[in-house]
């Protein structure tokens, strides 16, 4: 047990995104020793919780534990605005449309009842007469989620690892990679610069650059997709498309789900494809936009909004997933190393819950925890 002990026990984290910054920042209040490690910077482009906003949200099907870990970062995400005085947090709500079966929602219905977050079921004439800038012609049902909104991504990460710092932590910009394991257990942490840390644990955060650090561990598990992201611009002084007027929206059709936030310091309408792209290199992958993506996107802003046909495309990016086989996260220990944890498997919908994990996590290490199975590498292995 690291807990307690004295002195403070020295806890490395590499990878200062979502994740590996909450972890971070936990881990020091709690009154570890901690040392935070990014290649290139909390928030960069090239993570996973890089560009400007990701949705929040607490609609999860049956998954009691993904509303209940959604419903605690809602809290500690409002907490954190207010302490840090930063715009974090959009609260816009989130417009889900079906084309078929609302299972997903009705499951999650009584989940959010229970935590006291409204959710409403709509027909397509409500969604109209609320938000007539939508069409919804393909639209069966409509669900909308009153306490969801958008985070600001970048801007959340950057923040973290400030207030890290501030309150006594240790923040290193170098590229890091996984020490010799021994008698169960890691010995130290090579840093590219020539130095290297030597800490009491391990936790390795490094979202889709886990499969190249632990090829043997998650080569099998995590895959990295290239995602493409697109902003439209919206007609001039025209307030229908801001993140006042307009919510977060997701479309759940049997081929896939396609969403949008509006807004975001005015640009534009985002809209994404959240079925996954070809594998990805994150590190090298080119992120310029294809033509078949920006065809798609003009296709399908245009029919969901008839106002921005036509609409100037104003920004793009290319992201990636870093993906587990079954989409749940990967919280669980190296298997040759007690001491070393591997965190990530986001999935394209693990940024908001990084504070509610970094507790989660943070715990896990100093209590010499064990993983729930449900987010073991082993699952899926």
């Amino acid at each position: 047990m690291l807990r307690g002990a004295t002195p403070a026990p020295h806890i490395a984290v590499i990878g200062a995104g979502a994740f590996g910054g909450w972890t971070a920042l936990m881990l020091r209040r709690a009154g570890a020793r901690v040392t935070l490690v990014d290649a290139w910077g909390p928030g960069n482009s090239r993570s996973s919780s890089g560009d400007d906003t990701r949705v929040i949200r607490a609609l999860y099907g049956p998954s009691s534990t993904y509303v209940g870990w959604a419903v605690r970062a809602l809290e500690l995400w409002r907490e954190h605005e207010r302490r840090w005085q930063r715009p974090l947090l959009v609260r816009t709500g989130a417009l889900w449309m079906f084309t078929g079966d609302d299972k997903y929602a009705r499951d999650s219905a009584p989940l959010l009842t229970r935590h006291g977050l409204p959710l409403d079921e709509l027909t397509t004439h409500d969604v109209q007469r609320r938000w007539p800038q939508f069409a919804v012609d393909d639209v069966h049902v409509a669900w909308y989620e009153h306490d969801a909104g958008y985070l600001r991504a970048r801007l959340g990460c950057a923040c973290v690892c400030e207030a890290f710092v501030a309150e006594g932590g240790t923040y290193i910009e170098a590229q890091a990679k996984p020490g010799r394991v021994a008698r169960g257990a890691m010995g130290s942490v090579p840093l590219a610069n020539g130095d290297s840390i030597v800490a009491d644990a391990y936790v390795f955060a490094c979202g889709p650059w886990l499969a190249s650090l632990f090829p043997r561990v998650c080569g099998a598990v995590i895959r990295s997709t290239r995602q493409e992201v697109f902003y439209f611009g919206t007609p001039a002084g025209d307030e229908r498309f801001s993140d006042a007027h307009c919510p977060v929206w997701m479309h759940v059709a049997d081929d896939g789900v396609t969403y949008g936030i509006p807004g975001n310091d005015h640009r534009g309408m985002k809209i994404a494809d959240d079925r996954h792209g070809p594998r990805f290199d994150p590190s090298k992958g080119s992120r310029i936009v294809s033509s078949r993506g920006i065809k798609w996107a003009r296709s399908a802003i245009a029919a969901r909004f008839p106002a921005l046909a036509g609409a100037p495309l104003s920004e793009s990016r290319v992201c990636q997933y870093e993906n587990s086989p079954d989409g749940h996260l990967i919280i669980d220990r190296h298997p040759a190393a007690r001491n070393t944890w591997i965190v990530g498997g986001g999935s394209g919908h693990g940024y908001k819950f990084g504070p509610a994990l970094g507790e989660v996590v943070s715990a896990l290490v100093l209590d010499d925890g064990e993983p729930d199975a449900t987010y073991a590498l082993g699952r899926v292995s």
